[in-house]
């Protein structure tokens, strides 16, 4: 979810309209269909209104989680009313059979005191960007008071990552490996080697550990995980929300289940079938575009950083890259930078001094709040869930040569975020390459998709990138939700 938009989420989802708008734009990017031109023929009578997603008739075992979510992931206080459940079901390894046992699958239910209890939920994934449970946490706590209000949303977290079934592969100087893109390993002067070896090491760890179920990790299988969650609560339609690679997970549940969505939503979808590279440069963009919003509000409120917010934010990324930060390297900084930036607050003065005072401290020598503040990112950005599941998406990652020269391109055009974001592309280079998951033919529900300009880990602007996949579906427009 880009938080941002919260607002925007909350009123069109009362009104859900499809088609592709361009951008990019400085608000946020909503798919509309036009009207005919005036005097235009109508040649086809409307299609009939979509059918309702069903109140659970069988919900899961919910538990209070609120308080304990909020202080993990660093949201602050709980807005007034707020409730968050935590709960856990059961789904097959492989829905197919190929693999027989079960795997525990997380889930969490946000809602307010007002929140009607006749209201069917919207089902939330956000894929293997960030857990989905810590994306939902996140929009609870930031401004979606309206959505809430008229429903509650559920969210559903990939295999290995958030609330789900944790999985232990990597040894603990892979995982560091990993998270600090290798910056202190035995190879510092050659980072893409370095990252290769960890890839190669953590890849055959991680495989070695979950044979013979290795490869259930991918985006069909997490669309299956959200089939069981809908016969667990026996209801014959859902409505589903996917954010950024969450929208992969949901069009291929509207592939494999499609006669079950009653509406479906993408917010800043990731691309489907583009290559790592195109899907890092534009995560690497909407990234850089946040910290300059960041930098503009910074500057405004006369923040601890300085007149010149995005130069204090760019030197301190550099002195991290050189070792002059401690133990903190320079993708760490990334990680804590962009999934800052990407959460919600529902303060946002507070929030950006927040961010700007644990930065400017660091730069005198006190880290402690920016390690505090790793810490947490990481929490929802990070482990060994992520690295598995993220692998089994990766599509056609670089080589080593290429991953080398857009080291040196990405510095310069991208100060902040390029140089790290490019040295992780070799992350997963040693995992199997995978195919892109077949999207749906046809789509016969209503569909909204939501752009964004300024979206760590999302993309910064241009069409909206789920309309190709949407218009070849042929969805119509759709109708308001129920409730």
């Amino acid at each position: 979810m880009r938080w941002t938009r919260a607002a925007v989420l909350a009123s069109t989802l009362s009104i859900m309209i499809a088609g592709c708008g361009a951008g990019p734009s400085d608000r946020p990017g909503v798919a509309v269909q036009r009207p005919p031109a005036a005097g235009g023929a109508v040649t086809s009578a409307p299609p009939p209104p979509p059918v309702d997603a069903e109140l659970p008739k069988t919900d899961l075992s919910w538990r209070d989680c609120t308080q304990p979510t909020l202080d993990l992931l660093g949201l602050g206080p709980a807005p007034a009313g707020l409730v968050l459940d935590c709960a856990e079901y059961s789904t097959p390894i492989d829905a197919a059979g190929a693999v027989i046992g079960n795997f525990r699958a997380g889930a969490m239910r946000a809602r307010l005191a007002q929140t009607p209890a006749d209201v069917p939920p919207l089902v939330l994934t956000s894929g293997s960007d960030r857990s989905s449970t810590a994306t939902l946490a996140g929009l609870a706590a930031g401004p979606a008071g309206g959505l809430l209000a008229a429903r509650p949303i559920v969210a559903v977290d990939r295999r290995g990552m958030g609330t789900s079934q944790p999985i232990d592969c990597l040894p603990s100087e892979i995982r560091r490996g990993l998270a600090d893109n290798a910056q202190f390993g035995p190879e510092p002067g050659n980072p893409i080697a370095a990252m290769t070896t960890v890839s190669q090491d953590g890849t055959i760890a991680c495989r070695d550990f979950l044979q013979p179920y290795e490869n259930t990790f991918d985006v069909p299988h997490a669309a299956d995980d959200i089939e069981q969650l809908r016969r667990q609560w026996q209801v014959e339609h859902i409505t589903l929300l996917g954010t950024g690679n969450g929208a992969k997970v949901a069009l291929s549940y509207a592939r494999r289940y499609g006669d079950h969505v009653a509406r479906l939503v993408l917010d800043s979808p990731e691309p489907v079938g583009t290559d790592a590279v195109t899907r890092a440069e534009q995560a690497v963009q909407g990234a850089e575009a946040a910290l300059t919003a960041f930098a503009q509000r910074c500057v405004g409120i006369g923040c601890s950083l300085g007149p010149d917010p995005r130069t204090a934010v760019t030197d301190l990324v550099n002195k991290a890259g050189s070792g002059n930060l401690g133990d903190i390297s320079a993708n760490a900084l990334r990680t804590a930078l962009s999934g800052f930036l990407g959460s919600p607050r529902a303060d946002q003065v507070n929030r950006t001094g927040e961010l700007a005072d644990a930065l400017a401290a660091a730069g005198r020598g006190d880290r402690s709040a920016l390690s505090n503040l790793i810490l947490r990112e990481s929490a929802a950005t990070a482990g060994d869930g992520q690295f598995v599941n993220r692998c089994s998406d990766t599509q056609l990652p670089p080589t080593p040569t290429k991953a080398t020269e857009l080291a040196g391109t990405w510095a310069g055009k991208y100060p902040v975020f390029g140089k790290s974001a490019a040295i992780a592309l070799m992350a997963c280079t040693a995992w199997p390459v995978s195919t892109a998951p077949p999207m749906p033919e046809k789509l016969g529900i209503p569909v909204l998709v939501l752009g964004a300009v300024a979206a760590p880990g999302g993309g910064a602007g241009g069409r909206a990138p789920g309309c190709r996949a949407r218009g070849a579906g042929g969805a119509p427009p759709a109708g308001p939700l129920p409730g």
